[in-house]
């Protein structure tokens, strides 16, 4: 069998073939085999995620911002079903694909804006003050699990992170099932009713949501450490941005139930 080598740099005079000069030769032999990443590449850094988060929540804030002080109470309902309808679209869209880019991101942000704006405007109507009490309430548990996982009092470990995702899996399918049961009997299971159950639920919730943020932060730490690429900065700042939209929902549900009972 002829060698694929001696048939590429065979002698010109066994069928014409060109020969390789010293000088061929030699920029062969220097050129290295690998050159690492082009210059435009970059890994991901923690300042990537905070700019991306930063400018999520950002992006939230102003919608909201906007939606509370301008949305008619005539167009509440239709503006909170579409609102909701787009930005669970596109989170699960975002989530089972992993295509996070800006322009996703901060739509999405935008329909998470208008649904937050609307949902606080209400319950700052029917009892003044409750979102402020809410965001604080959101951004202490934060900063306490952000403490919690540097200190390494809680250690993020395999098991400890199927449980959660078990959990969070878990939580949200009997919230379906309750959004459900509302088709039949008149409040549901129980668990948005405003009594006993409720209460217990919304805190049940709190505290998933809450050690998601100890999934956020590790995957975070963990996606530096390993060198992921830029672009993965996105899908960090995501994945934070939602569990603390669904943690400020559930205080802010919480502190409704306290008051109203």
């Amino acid at each position: 069998m002829p060698n694929p080598v001696i048939n590429q740099f065979g002698r010109s005079s066994g069928g014409g073939r060109n020969v390789p000069s010293a000088s061929d030769l030699k920029d062969m032999f220097d050129k290295p085999a690998y050159t690492g990443p082009r210059p435009t590449d970059r890994y991901m850094t923690l300042d990537d995620v905070v700019q991306r988060t930063a400018a999520m929540l950002g992006t939230i804030l102003l919608a909201g911002a906007v939606t509370w002080v301008a949305l008619p109470d005539r167009l509440f309902t239709p503006v909170l079903i579409v609102a909701a309808v787009a930005g669970l679209g596109l989170g699960l869209f975002m989530s089972f694909t992993q295509r996070v880019n800006a322009p996703l991101a901060l739509i999405y942000s935008v329909a998470e804006g208008v649904l937050l704006g609307a949902i606080s405007h209400a319950f700052e109507s029917w009892h003044h003050g409750i979102v402020v009490q809410a965001i604080t309430g959101t951004v202490m548990v934060a900063a306490g699990m952000l403490i919690v996982y540097k200190t390494g009092a809680i250690k993020v470990t395999p098991r400890l992170t199927r449980m959660i995702i078990g959990a969070t899996i878990g939580v949200f399918g009997l919230m379906v099932v309750n959004l459900i049961a509302y088709l039949f009997t008149p409040g549901g299971l129980g668990l948005r009713s405003g009594g006993a159950w409720a209460i217990v639920f919304s805190l049940v919730c709190i505290v998933i949501a809450a050690f998601n943020l100890m999934l956020d932060f590790d995957m975070i730490e963990q996606g530096i450490r390993n060198g992921a690429p830029q672009k993965m900065a996105w899908v960090a700042a995501f994945g934070l941005t939602v569990t603390l939209v669904w943690l400020y929902i559930e205080i802010l549900r919480l502190l409704g139930y306290l008051n109203r009972n």
